[in-house]
């Protein structure tokens, strides 16, 4: 084996018997510069163009071409931007690079095993099944049912993004579980055998698995508005409501001093739920402005109302027993809150109005910062951008 690789793109080999072998002829006969005869349905480049062919016809993408979906306009073309608002999204969200190995996780193990409640186990155990669940579904969703069907190469290279982000997520549940020695094969299966948990997965696949086909017709009526429908609900409820607000329970336990290293682990993550919430909104706007999509008020009505049904049935198993400093009625009430603020952010009527703020110090946690207290001394160096702050 070669102590050094092989470029197959290079003139030059790096393996000297490779070399020789390209280097010689395949026969011993002298070697005859001629053009071998092209069948006649060659697309060799020569044949493609013909000698009438005028380079400065054909000219480049106009922004103004361009659509988020259903654009006809090169989509290998970056620039010019139509959307700079997509492409500040990428930008920024390199900004939050950071790694789950950066964070200790020793105190949590402590924690688990010598300071939390049986009830407090019961709520941390259930949070982190769902979140595991929840991330690779996400990864799928952005992947299969939204990234490919966006005709704007702004909004796709965030979302290549997003996709990334949602497999880091994933590591980072996967991280937690292991440090702290939880039964991955229980934990990871709950969803299917716990129907508190199993009911936000069959409504998210409701909304999500329809758009998921390959060969989905965004030019018809019907299911473009189910394609809208689908990216509203997963940005607006899935990502926007009950995964940033499914993240308290355990930010909970942090403003007691407890399962701190998990809890920033989740502030991270939650920093780029909030981006593709944003996102999401942002495009499910511009979409419904471009193709003239009018969704039906009382669908979307019908959608809070049955998020909220799912939600209530979910953290009721949770706090079947209470914990301190955390209650069902306080997260049920944020829930509702939160979904307003969503509601407003797409142009809809409030779903729940009157609902308050229980948690003030939620959108705080977006401001966590590299602490030398529970970060490897290499992490700020060697990660940066790691630190939750950006202009």
């Amino acid at each position: 084996m070669s102590k050094l690789w092989d470029d197959p793109l290079s003139t030059t080999s790096n393996t000297g018997d490779i070399k020789k072998g390209l280097d010689k002829p395949v026969n011993d006969k002298p070697e005859v510069n001629q053009i071998p005869p092209q069948p006649s349905n060659s697309t060799e480049p020569a044949a493609l163009f013909s000698n009438d062919f005028d380079p400065a016809s054909i000219e480049p993408v106009k922004a103004e071409d361009k659509r988020v979906i259903n654009g006809e306009t090169d989509v290998n073309q970056l620039a010019p931007f139509k959307y700079p608002w997509a492409w500040k999204f990428f930008i920024n969200a390199n900004k939050n690079h950071w790694s789950p190995l950066d964070i200790k996780m020793g105190q949590d193990i402590s924690d688990y095993n010598s300071a939390l409640t049986d009830e407090e186990k019961h709520v941390f155990q259930n949070v982190m099944s769902y979140l595991t669940t929840s991330g690779i579904l996400a990864m799928r969703n952005i992947g299969l049912a939204v990234m490919e069907k966006m005709t704007a190469p702004e909004l796709q290279i965030y979302q290549a993004r997003q996709i990334y982000e949602e497999a880091l997520h994933t590591s980072a549940y996967q991280h937690c579980v292991e440090n702290i020695g939880l039964d991955q094969g229980d934990l990871y299966n709950r969803y299917r055998l716990i129907p508190e948990i199993d009911q936000k997965i069959q409504m998210s696949n409701r909304y999500l698995d329809p758009v998921m086909r390959p060969d989905i017709n965004l030019n018809e009526k019907h299911e473009l508005e189910q394609f809208t429908m689908a990216y509203l609900f997963f940005s607006a409820v899935f990502e926007g409501n009950w995964l940033y607000n499914g993240f308290s329970p355990i930010f909970s336990l942090q403003r007691r001093g407890l399962m701190k290293g998990t809890a920033e682990q989740l502030q991270y993550i939650m920093r780029d739920k909030a981006m593709h919430c944003s996102f999401g909104i942002r495009a499910v706007r511009q979409i419904m402005e471009e193709n003239q999509v009018r969704l039906d008020p009382v669908k979307v009505r019908n959608m809070w109302d049955e998020a909220e049904a799912a939600e209530l049935k979910y953290v009721n198993f949770l706090f079947k027993q209470p914990i301190a400093g955390y209650s069902a009625e306080e997260h049920m009430e944020q829930h509702r809150y939160i979904a307003n603020q969503r509601a407003r952010e797409l142009g809809f009527q409030e779903p729940f109005p009157g609902a308050q703020n229980m948690f003030p110090w939620l959108e705080q946690q977006l401001n966590v910062t590299n602490d030398a207290d529970y970060h490897t001394d290499t992490s700020v160096n060697e990660h940066e951008g790691g630190a939750l702050s950006w202009d």
